[in-house]
């Protein structure tokens, strides 16, 4: 064999080595991505799920379910049992927390759970042997209040102050830790240091049933919390296909709220928001004037209209910078599927019906006709 030849079989051996080495590189790096890729989805599976399975089964049930915890019961056969019995999502998630937790000392006896129960509630049954027949607190929160009414509702009920409920809920590092703990309906919009009170808006109205001789200020916002997860959830998609953000959608349902009393009137006056917004005019609302002063008056004059605030939708030529109250569902229902109309303008008569206008001209007819 000529020596030319064994040269180019040589070199031919290095490039077929060296484009076998490329192609084990290529393989490895695509496993490793693969592997990296594998663990952060499987990471983020893992901690929804496991914050999907610390929430309440079903937040809005009112059902009893008797459950006996056996003398002896390890902490296994009683997450089984509570599992079997539909009280919690997961045992071994229960199972879990509880050791996290460093809970102990449950006590046997036949209980009475419910579906609705936090897993906190749940342990604190479970620790001090207290069969949970009825509610300690059942307390409404009506749709269309501020935080500050929030407030004054619960210290007239609950062991603690207007004051204390409300330092809590403005806390900054309290409100991150909440950020956290609720993505899908609150974001860093809320710190806007403009925003009045991070929360408004956020804390749903319902009813609330508490099993807790002292339920903290804590335990009730984030029971309420819960509840608004809940009630938003399912309309995540059409919230973002208004283009709208979760904050500007709660705004848009406060604004609603405040204006109008039946299914149909709200859905028209979010129509006739969103109509203004299109065409570039103000909303004028006076619910947000009134937020805006700080104070409730009957009757809003026109030196109230100039007050310069974020919230003052005769002073900013878009959505308030946040919601003004808390909200009926029906409202974000509205918010998210106003009716079809031309409609720009409307009006309260002294009777608490609500006249429609598409024009200004037409406005102005029915004012003179019902208010003037």
């Amino acid at each position: 064999m000529s020596k030319k030849k064994k040269s180019g079989d040589y070199m031919n051996n290095l490039v077929k080595r060296s484009e076998d080495a490329k192609t084990v590189r290529r393989i490895v790096a695509v496993i490793i991505v693969s592997l990296v890729l594998i663990l952060v989805v499987g990471g983020i599976s893992g901690y929804m799920y496991v914050k999907s399975a610390l929430e309440p089964v079903n937040p809005d049930s009112d059902k009893e379910v008797k459950v006996e915890i056996p003398m002896g019961s390890s902490t296994s056969a009683i997450a089984s049992t509570l599992e079997e019995n539909g009280i919690i999502k997961d045992a071994r998630v229960f199972r879990f927390y509880i050791k996290f937790k460093n809970e102990s000392n449950f006590q046997a006896g036949e209980y009475k759970l419910s579906p609705s129960m936090a897993i906190d509630e749940i342990i604190n049954a479970l620790k001090n042997g207290k069969v949970l027949e009825e509610p300690v607190y059942t307390i409404t929160i009506p749709e269309g209040k501020t935080i500050e009414e929030i407030a004054e509702i619960y210290a007239n009920k609950l062991p603690f102050s207007k004051k204390e409920f409300l330092e809590v809920v403005n806390n900054p590092e309290y409100i991150e830790l909440l950020i956290n703990s609720y993505p899908n309906v609150l974001s860093n919009v809320i710190l806007n240091p403009d925003i009045r009170t991070p929360l408004e808006g956020y804390l749903f109205a319902a009813t609330y049933n508490f099993y807790d001789n002292k339920p903290g200020v804590k335990a009730v916002v984030e029971k309420m919390l819960e509840k608004t997860v809940t009630v938003v959830t399912p309309y995540l998609n059409e919230i973002s296909a208004r283009d709208l953000s979760v904050h500007e959608a709660l705004t848009m349902a406060s604004l609603v709220e405040k204006e109008a009393s039946s299914e149909k009137q709200r859905r028209k006056i979010a129509s006739v928001f969103y109509n203004r917004m299109e065409a570039g005019m103000r909303l004028q609302t006076d619910p947000t004037v009134l937020y805006a002063l700080g104070e409730h008056k009957d009757r809003v004059l026109y030196k109230d209209l100039e007050v310069e605030s974020p919230y003052n939708t005769y002073f900013v030529d878009k959505l308030p910078i946040g919601p003004i109250s808390n909200f009926a569902e029906i409202s974000l229902q509205a918010a998210v599927n106003p009716q079809e109309t031309a409609f720009k303008y409307f009006l309260h008569d002294s009777e608490g019906n609500i006249h429609f206008a598409e024009t200004h001209q037409e406005h102005q007819t029915l004012k003179q006709k019902y208010i003037n």
